[in-house]
């Protein structure tokens, strides 16, 4: 455990059972919170929570659709029952590949749907729940680099990723009086499961050579990894970031600033 203590805190992290979200749910696990991890597939979600019970910690697996706000008020209510919502993890999100003209209207409302209104929906959930909070609350948003600077063959993930940022900014205005601080992280490429696939699928045959372009595009010549993501969100989470809302963590070896 380090000095950044989450004991007797209550977070919920949606999309918490693989990549990023798996590593945040571990991490805040073995500081002390409790984690509520909220999945579209239930079984996922209860590894990931059986995982932090083994290693002593306290963990619950909740099957949820982001994208539907009844799904996610109910099961908001639910936890809330027993435990004050001190910290929101809002990293569901899917991707999608292509510029404007490979982006059909389908796929603009399928991203929409999660990396979006998903965001609303428990933000909107949760901070009924935080402005009742005596000693503040946190909501951290996972945005991306794609949110800051132009990334190719990505319009509709930017165009959701954008929105995350400014929702959040938002938010953070918005809610200071009721001491609920709102940030976001902006990771470039993250080494996780997904990437993995998607070179796999693309590329099969050529998956090194690929994996280390991939890697290259980040200035510091690697991929981050979901414990380096993980490791800031237990920061920005903790009591020790209680001077720290509105503002958004690039986390990229360089990426935003060096490349040029």
């Amino acid at each position: 455990m380090t000095e950044f203590s989450l004991h007797n805190k209550t977070a919920v992290v949606t999309g918490g059972a693989s990549g990023i979200g798996k590593a945040i749910s571990l991490k805040f696990g073995e500081n002390g919170a409790h984690v509520c991890i909220l999945e579209i597939q239930l079984e996922a979600a209860q590894v990931t929570a059986n995982e932090i019970i083994a290693a002593g910690g306290k963990a619950s697996a909740h099957q949820c659709n982001v994208a539907n706000q009844q799904e996610v008020q109910a099961i908001i209510d639910t936890i809330s029952e027993k435990n004050n919502i001190d910290i929101l993890i809002n990293n569901a999100g899917i991707a999608h590949i292509g510029n404007i003209e490979k982006t059909q209207e389908s796929d603009l409302d399928r991203l929409y749907d999660v990396n979006i209104k998903g965001v609303y929906n428990c933000m909107l959930a949760c901070i009924q729940k935080m402005k009742n909070n005596k000693n503040g609350s946190v909501i951290l948003n996972m945005a991306s680099i794609a949110s800051s600077v132009g990334i190719s063959d990505r319009f509709a993930y930017s165009m959701t990723k954008g929105a995350v940022l400014t929702m959040s900014y938002s938010v953070a205005k918005d809610y200071i009086n009721d001491g609920i601080r709102c940030n976001t992280i902006s990771p470039a490429r993250i080494h996780t499961p997904f990437v993995d696939g998607f070179i796999a699928e693309n590329y099969p045959g050529q998956e090194a050579e690929v994996f280390e372009k991939l890697s290259k595009t980040q200035p510091i010549g690697r991929m981050g990894e979901p414990e380096e993501v993980a490791n800031l969100a237990l920061f920005l989470c903790s009591d020790q970031a209680s001077f720290i809302t509105g503002t958004d963590f690039p986390i990229d070896g360089g990426f935003i600033k060096l490349n040029g």
